[in-house]
C-alpha cells in the first residue's frame, strides 16, 4: 500500500541524493550489500534484546534499500540483475530480522517463537506471488502489508516491547489478507478474454513460439 502511494514521490525526491552518492563512487550492489550487513546486526541485536539498538540498526537496514534505486537509475546501470539482486537480498533481510524476534521469544519458551517464522512464510508467499504473476505477464502489486508495511510495523514492536507479540499476530492476519488479495487479483487477470490475458511476458513468449513453427513451415516448405 505504502509502496504504491509513496514510491513514484521518494523516488523523485531521493534523485539528487541518487546523483551525490554516485558521484562518491560508491554503486547500488555497495549500498544493497551494506543494507544486507545492516540485516545481519540487527537481527544478532534483536536476538539478544538490545530492542533499541535493534530500532536503530533496522532503520539502517532501511535506508540503503531506499537509496540504492536511486544510484542505479542516476548512474545508468539500472538492470535486471541489480533488480534480481536487490529483490533476493530483500527476502534474506526479511528471514534475518524475523529470524532474530524468533531466536529472542524462543528464549521464554513456548510456542509463540514460532509466530515470526509463520509471519516470514507469509510473507514469502506474497512475495512469490508477485514474481510468479509478473512471469507470466500479470500485475500482483498492492495489498494492506507489503514489505514496507512489515518494516515500520516491526519498527513498533521493538520501540514497544510489550506490544511485539501482538503486533507480530497482527502483522500475520494483515499479510495473509495481502495474499489473498494478490491471489484473487491475478486470478482475476488470468481469468479474463483472450486480449487481456496475453499481454507481457507470457504474450511475447507465445508470439515467439507462433513465429517460430511460422519459421519451421517455411523451411519445410523449401525443402519440398
Amino acid at each position: 500500500m505504502l509502496d504504491r502511494r509513496l514510491r513514484a514521490s521518494v523516488e523523485r525526491g531521493l534523485r539528487p541524493v541518487g546523483s551525490s552518492i554516485r558521484r562518491t563512487g560508491i554503486t547500488a550492489d555497495h549500498l544493497t550489500l551494506a543494507g544486507l550487513v545492516m540485516a545481519v546486526a540487527a537481527a544478532v541485536a534483536i536476538a539478544n534484546g538490545a530492542f533499541q539498538l535493534g530500532l536503530l540498526l533496522l532503520a539502517l537496514t532501511a535506508l540503503p534499500d531506499l537509496l540504492d534505486g536511486a544510484v542505479a537509475k542516476a548512474s545508468g546501470t539500472a538492470s535486471p540483475r541489480g533488480a534480481f539482486f536487490d529483490s533476493v537480498v530483500d527476502r534474506v533481510t526479511d528471514a534475518l530480522l524475523l529470524g532474530g524476534v524468533a531466536w529472542y521469544l524462543a528464549g521464554d519458551g513456548g510456542r509463540v517463537a514460532v509466530l515470526p517464522l509463520v509471519v516470514l512464510a507469509a510473507s514469502m508467499l506474497i512475495s512469490y506471488e508477485r514474481a510468479k504473476a509478473e512471469s507470466l505477464g500479470f500485475s500482483a502489486r498492492g495489498g494492506l502489508m507489503e514489505r514496507a508495511e512489515r518494516l515500520v510495523m516491526l519498527g513498533l514492536g521493538l520501540l514497544f516491547e510489550t506490544l511485539l507479540v501482538p503486533i507480530l499476530w497482527l502483522m500475520l492476519a494483515l499479510t495473509c489478507v495481502t495474499a489473498v488479495q494478490r491471489f484473487a487479483g491475478v486470478w482475476r487477470q488470468a481469468s479474463a478474454p483472450g486480449p487481456v490475458m496475453g499481454t507481457g511476458r507470457w504474450r511475447a513468449r507465445r508470439v515467439a513460439r507462433v513465429t517460430e513453427r511460422a519459421r519451421r513451415r517455411r523451411v519445410r516448405s523449401r525443402r519440398r
